[in-house]
């Protein structure tokens, strides 16, 4: 019986086949993460810096920082792969998301016994290239700025005492919430939203790689819609390509159905309610039915209002939307943009707090169109 349920338990062959994935299946953030750090978009001050210290081969310990989708977790480990190569990678790098793993346990066990563990001089030529493969591992911590304070205080030692063998690089949104003394022994790295430029750029190559056909309005939707988050405009590519792939025979891509799947309130919904405001929307109607509209007063606003709540729209969306068109307007006067300004920030606190969307929306518009009318 012994041994007919030991020879149960064997482990088969096929469970020692390296699973690997089909690229068509990836996702596409995945599939086109940079592989070297030349290749990262728009962070040329860094790349410039880690380009010389790759040549050298001397890393100090490093503090990557900035909005979400700029490229700092891809870039670290494209330096990584580039410094050990693909067959010493694993051996050479922790990376560890401290969102979820940020107690002081996980310092000083994980962490603490990789970081002691002393690497082993190997002359690497893997692929038929040659990496420099340094003395030392990487430790990625990404997420950091969401590790306790207690967790940071022991990582402090730990970077001191193997500094020779181990180089620890912290990646996170928030700089100002990593303690001064951590963020004192690295060196800073500032990353910065990408610009449209670079962000098309980089959108139209994935797209001509994956044969989708876009046009310019729509990368501009894209890159709108994302704020400086690549991560965030590659996704709503691939989903938008799904749902032009979903019809027989697929539909074009256009910029409406990039917004439907951010999320976000089409501009001709946003442009009719502030038209309804009294805000003067130059997008090609008839300028002479924004007078029209506004004489109903509360009726015409209440109206409005009702209607686009019963079309499901988000109003902290609505807000958002609404108050960057009335505070960037080019013909609206201070008096009245800071009228709105303050209904905008009563609102957006009233929300968070749980109170009625609607009733705050239509408080909104009719103090937004008492500031704008008078």
């Amino acid at each position: 019986m012994a041994s007919s349920f030991f020879a149960a338990r064997a482990p088969s062959n096929k469970n020692t086949v390296k699973h690997v994935v089909d690229p068509a299946l990836q996702p596409w953030v995945e599939k086109y993460r940079p592989h070297t750090i030349d290749e990262v978009s728009a962070q040329e001050h860094t790349v410039t810096v880690l380009r010389k210290a790759l040549t050298s081969t001397n890393l100090p310990h490093m503090l990557f920082y900035g909005p979400p989708g700029t490229g700092k977790t891809s870039t670290i480990l494209a330096l990584a792969r580039q410094l050990f190569g693909p067959d010493n990678f694993k051996n050479r790098v922790l990376e560890l998301n401290a969102s979820d793993e940020r107690g002081i346990s996980i310092v000083r066990d994980k962490i603490k016994n990789f970081a002691r563990q002393t690497p082993r001089a190997e002359t690497v030529a893997s692929d038929g290239k040659k990496y420099p493969c340094p003395p030392y591992k990487i430790i990625i911590l990404d997420e950091a700025d969401s590790m306790t304070q207690d967790a940071q205080g022991a990582l402090r030692r730990i970077m001191e005492t193997y500094a020779r063998i181990t180089r620890f690089c912290l990646v996170c949104n928030y700089v100002t919430r990593i303690i001064e003394p951590l963020a004192s022994r690295c060196s800073k790295f500032r990353f910065t939203p990408l610009d449209s430029e670079s962000a098309a750029l980089r959108l139209s190559h994935i797209a001509q790689e994956e044969r989708v056909p876009v046009n310019a309005s729509v990368i501009q939707a894209l890159i709108t819609n994302s704020s400086g988050d690549l991560r965030r405009a590659i996704t709503y590519l691939q989903s938008a390509s799904r749902l032009s792939m979903s019809s027989d025979p697929p539909t074009p891509i256009l910029p409406g159905d990039i917004q439907e799947i951010a999320g976000v309130v089409p501009d001709t919904v946003v442009n009719d309610f502030a038209r309804t405001l009294g805000v003067d929307i130059e997008d090609g109607m008839d300028v002479d039915e924004a007078p029209q509209r506004t004489k109903g007063g509360y009726d015409v606003v209440r109206q409005k209002v009702k209607h686009i709540i019963r079309e499901g729209y988000s109003a902290s969306q609505i807000l958002i939307q609404l108050h960057d068109l009335i505070v960037l307007h080019p013909t609206l006067d201070g008096r009245a943009k800071s009228a709105c300004a303050l209904v905008f920030a009563e609102a957006d606190k009233a929300l968070c707090d749980g109170a009625d969307e609607e009733l705050w929306i239509l408080e909104v518009g009719l103090r937004c169109h008492k500031a704008i009318s008078t």
